[in-house]
């Protein structure tokens, strides 16, 4: 503490025990309150300062007073704290000290009791700990004996120790315990301790504590050392209870354990004496030195069939029982065997044999021998602690820097990943009628290697960057080993684009499509192709066949765990399993465990240890290390590249974004007005927690999104005036000539049918030819709708944004218009990437209608922030604004000032 108030005063709080005093000191700037014990060393800078205020002289003398009563060794037991026991002559010094330092405000008597207020406060303070409160064996009342012999032999002492040595009495000295063995002990199971006093001036300078109260011996710690070591038992007892039975004995010489009393002692004892400076010494011939490991190695097993060889050899992805966590204890290094497991786990105490020598044992390692630990672990589970190092809490008990050994089996799966996801290029397939590109060739050495092991992974490159391409050249290469037909899982939509594909790079395939009314997998090979809903329903159908790789395409469908359709996908048994997506994460964290979960099961956990372990302290941003080991275990099942990544695709054109700002129209203006009041109104009667009020602010947003679009769709009007009555409308109608005019084409997506129907009905009219693509379109027509705007005979091309935003390669267009906003920037990325994709030859130029001052614009002015964080951790768009205090909802919502029409260029 460097504060010493030379110009401010100092005030002493008493308390009971006197112990928990304080000094307060107070000046011009600040006022600090310490306890008496951390107030010392201020007061003896204090004391040797000139100019203090009388309080602080005062205060600061009685203190020092204090220290020589304790130096002197002129303390006593009073109930439960220590006190002074004055002589006459130290009755006389407290009065001469309240005389001189009393002042205006404090009279001669106030000061004296003052005084003596503050030397009790710094008598009981300064101890390591207070004494008992109950009892009077001979050694509590040696003490007293003791004292009063220094008192009447020597007298009091004068002159005062040095303030350093003065603060702790047990500073001179340091107690110890040594534990001593004899055979009879440890037959019976308990040990004895024997106290012993070492000089803190000489360390070489160690005695029993028995000495000290042999009066012949000259055991050289001068004659104070006894007071000093009762002290330091005291505090030492006051630690660990059953030292308490020592302080009954006339003489502290030693004190027999029980086994039980073992136990405590090694449970908690030792670390509590170490807290307090005492340390235990134990002898050389009672080994402690057992140390403890985990172990994750093949489990072990009765039968070594070549089947379970084969099974291990080719997936490890199986059921439990492959692999195992076992734990493991050692002497000297050297493991125990199991007949040595067996002493440990059926030890009576922890005392026993070991090797033909005795041995102390943890009782925390007795508990866990007596579980006798197996746990029998999948494959994922097991990759994970080789590639972390660590043991999950879920998995095992681990205790803290416990060593995590990996045995052959696993070391090898480890090394094989990390070589499968850093190897040499492998051939492309002559069978692939295609021209891969270098990164497309890394993706598909990337798929080979990890699927070649019997593991999976998420191949998450941008859209439009060849995914279903690199997945066809991995069921080229993996037939070369006959590994069995691939079953591919994707949307309805995407059907026929992968009938195309397979059709267009790989002729020789056998491809089957299992959706409609004809649906049977007898006999399956080449590539199956199945839907999504479809796979639900027909599961167990599925799963009588032996797939050699299951595909799941736009796998961000099965992100939700929980879900009938990823349940059904997990009960599919394959060798190996690809997920493929563009947005691995959409909301949160959990999404990419899902998909991850489903590829690798085990590797991550369980869904609630995967939130506790990773996935809220990486989306908190607490610990930047942790999203970089996060980084590290998923890396090698996790594939992203991107298109603006160095080498992917320089010869992919630019694309520009604008923003166009557009103004409400007065009708507009009226409705937006009135439903944020009345919305509001009713949001604001129901509690933070009521369920209905998530209901309604969700209510509260679609209906001004609605509004923003067009009031008939807010008014669900069927027929009447569709054009001046939105901004929207109006600039859609311009954009759309222009790119006719020009000989373009155009993808307008928007998340309402309702609206789309509206453009419909309203083009139709106009006479602009175009098509609507929605979730209820049919398969096949969705085929040849994209085949006919491919083709070029219909140029415009409305998409419900849900339904067509996905799958679909549609390079034919060169304007992407996103009528309303789906807010989450990888969605509406994904959705654009149905033209920015391999094979576009021309700029693509992206539109976003985002009505000003409606809360369209301050949610875009949020993803536009977010934007970057599109590939790691979102939030959970309109939901998470159901979170929002109603102040914060009225500002999000409320209707701001309405400018002219602009637009804001946002990217090029």
């Amino acid at each position: 503490m460097s504060f010493v108030p030379v110009t401010g005063r100092a005030v002493f709080r008493a308390a009971q025990p006197p112990r928990d005093s304080a000094v307060e000191f107070v000046d011009s700037r600040r006022s600090v309150s310490l306890p008496m014990r951390a107030a010392l060393p201020v007061l003896k800078k204090a004391y040797a300062a000139s100019d203090l205020h009388p309080s602080v002289a005062l205060v600061a003398s009685a203190a020092h007073l204090g220290l020589r009563f304790v130096a002197a060794g002129q303390l006593e037991p009073d109930g439960g704290s220590w006190a002074v026991r004055y002589t006459p002559e130290d009755e006389e010094r407290v009065r001469l000290l309240a005389s001189a330092r009393a002042y205006d405000d404090l009279d001669g008597g106030a000061a004296e009791a003052l005084v003596r207020e503050i030397v009790a406060a710094v008598a009981d303070a300064v101890p390591t700990s207070a004494p008992k409160a109950t009892g009077s064996g001979a050694f509590r009342e040696s003490l007293q004996t003791r004292l009063a012999r220094y008192r009447t032999d020597e007298g009091p002492v004068t002159s005062a120790l040095p303030l350093r040595q003065a603060q702790d009495i047990a500073s001179l000295v340091r107690l110890s315990f040594r534990v001593e063995a004899p055979e009879e002990d440890l037959l019976a199971g308990s040990l004895t301790l024997v106290p012993q006093v070492h000089d803190e001036a000489d360390q070489l300078h160690v005695a029993d504590a028995a000495r000290l109260w042999d009066e012949e011996d000259d055991h050289g710690f001068g004659p104070r050392a006894r007071t000093h070591v009762q002290v330091a038992l005291r505090g030492a007892a006051e630690a660990w209870p059953v030292l308490d039975r020592l302080l009954d004995l006339p003489v502290p010489a030693a004190l027999t354990l029980t086994s039980d009393e073992v136990v405590g002692l090694l449970e908690d004892g030792v670390e509590r004496l170490k807290e307090r400076g005492v340390d235990v010494l134990w002898p050389r011939s009672l080994s402690r030195d057992l140390t403890t490991s985990v172990a994750v190695d093949r489990a072990p097993s009765s039968s070594t069939s070549a089947a379970r060889e084969d099974l291990m050899r080719e997936s490890p992805l199986g059921e439990k029982g492959l692999f195992a966590f076992q734990w493991q204890v050692a002497l000297g290094g050297e493991p125990l065997d199991a007949a040595e497991m067996d002493a440990l786990a059926t030890a009576a105490g922890p005392i026993l044999r070991l090797r033909g020598a005795w041995a102390v044992v943890h009782p925390s390692v007795l508990r866990r021998a007596r579980k006798r630990l197996l746990k029998r672990i999948s494959g994922g589970e097991a990759l994970a602690v080789a590639l972390t190092g660590q043991v999950p809490a879920e998995v095992a008990e681990v205790a803290p820097g416990e060593k995590v050994i990996l045995g052959a089996s696993i070391a090898r799966l480890r090394d094989e990943v990390i070589a499968a996801t850093s190897g040499p290029a492998v051939d492309v397939p002559p069978e692939l009628q295609a021209t891969l590109r270098g990164y497309q060739i890394e993706g598909l050495t990337w798929l080979a290697g990890i699927t070649s092991l019997g593991l999976g992974g998420c191949l998450a490159d941008d859209m439009g960057l060849g995914k279903t391409l690199m997945t066809i050249a991995l069921h080229l290469h993996r037939q070369k080993e006959h590994t069995g037909p691939t079953l591919v899982v994707c949307p309805a939509s995407l059907l026929g684009n992968w009938e195309a594909e397979l059709a267009r790079f790989a002729p020789e395939v056998e491809v089957r499509r299992h959706h409609g009314a004809e649906r049977d997998v007898d006999g399956a090979s080449g590539v199956v192709l199945t839907t999504y809903g479809t796979m639900r329903r027909d599961v167990e159908l599925l799963s009588a066949v032996s797939w050699g790789l299951v595909v799941a395409d736009e796998a961000q469908h099965v992100k939700n765990a929980a879900s009938a359709t990823a349940k059904a996908l997990r009960e599919i048994p394959s060798h190996a399993r690809v997920a493929l997506t563009g947005t691995p994460v959409e909301n949160n964290l959990t999404e990419l465990w899902a998909l991850l979960d489903w590829c690798v099961p085990g590797l991550l956990g369980s869904r609630l240890a995967f939130r506790r372990a990773w996935a809220s302290q990486i989306e908190a941003g607490a610990d930047v290390g942790k999203a970089k080991e996060f980084a590290a275990l998923v890396g090698p099942f996790l594939l992203r590249r991107r298109k603006s990544d160095p080498g992917v695709a320089p010869e992919l054109p630019p694309k520009t974004e604008t923003d166009h700002l557009l103004s409400l129209t007065r009708e507009q203006t009226v409705l937006y007005e009135a439903y944020v009041r009345d919305a509001m109104a009713r949001i604001e009667r129901l509690d933070a927690d009521d369920p209905q009020r998530r209901g309604l602010v969700l209510s509260l947003l679609t209906g001004l999104k609605q509004i923003c679009n067009h009031p008939a769709q807010f008014l669900k009007q069927e027929g009447g005036r569709i054009a001046g009555r939105s901004q929207k409308i109006d600039l859609l109608d311009e954009l759309v000539s222009t790119v006719l005019a020009e000989d373009g084409a155009v993808l307008i997506f928007t998340q309402y049918v309702a609206m789309a129907r509206l453009l419909e009905t309203h083009w139709a009219a106009a006479g602009v030819e175009h098509q609507f693509l929605h979730g209820g379109t049919p398969v096949a027509e969705r085929s040849r709708m994209v085949e006919r705007f491919q083709a070029g005979e219909v140029p415009v091309f409305l998409l419900s944004l849900k339904a067509g935003g996905v799958g679909l390669n549609l390079t034919r267009a060169d304007h992407v218009i996103h009528v309303d906003r789906w807010w989450n920037p990888a969605v509406e990325d994904q959705a654009t990437d149905r033209a920015h994709r391999i094979g576009q030859t021309r700029t693509v130029q992206v539109h976003r209608l985002i009505t000003q001052g409606t809360v369209e614009e301050r949610v875009a002015e949020l993803l536009q922030r977010k934007r970057v964080l599109a590939d790691a951790v979102l939030g959970a768009g309109e939901a998470a604004l159901t979170e929002l205090s109603n102040a914060e909802l009225r500002e999000l919502v409320k209707l701001g000032p309405q400018k002219r029409r602009k637009r804001r260029r946002i990217a090029s």
